[in-house]
């Protein structure tokens, strides 16, 4: 019984301890001339959806939720942004070559109509993330219709 009253203090000064460590936040104020949304002049319906179910993984300004302050919670959801963000980073969408573009976009298209992206981990939680029929055949046509003008 002493062992584990230990090994239990020993695991409390241990989570504690580690909420001193801060994960990397991923917040720019400015939107840079190479966003995608700039670069290709998104409509308003289009960019809402974009901003709303695509941007908090895909660009450099994540909105974080009070959760993310708290370790290891905020290294798993940084971590997850970075991978997210070397996929796709809509912040730096316009600085691609136009190959890449038209791969990415391809790529969008192909997971929003298989219902991979946006994840539902994390429309789990952001429910206003979830891309309703109509918003999901809107941004697939824009999508399509923005491949076909790249050249």
């Amino acid at each position: 019984m002493k062992r584990l009253k230990r090994i239990g203090f020993v695991m409390l000064v241990v989570l504690v301890g580690i909420q001193f460590i801060p994960s990397r936040t991923n917040q720019d104020k400015a939107v840079p001339p190479s966003d995608f949304i700039v670069t290709n002049g998104v409509p308003e319906n289009i960019g809402h959806i974009l901003r709303t179910s695509c941007y908090n993984c895909h660009s450099n300004n994540t909105s974080y939720p009070w959760y993310s302050r708290v370790q290891p919670v905020g290294w798993f959801l940084q971590n997850h942004i970075n991978k997210g963000k070397a996929e796709l980073n809509f912040s730096e969408f316009g600085s691609y070559s136009v190959r890449k573009q038209k791969s990415k976009l391809r790529s969008m298209v192909s997971q929003v109509e298989k219902d991979e992206m946006p994840l539902t981990s994390y429309t789990f939680i952001h429910r206003e993330a979830r891309l309703s029929l109509g918003n999901k055949k809107m941004l697939i046509d824009y999508l399509n219709a923005l491949q076909d003008t790249l050249q």
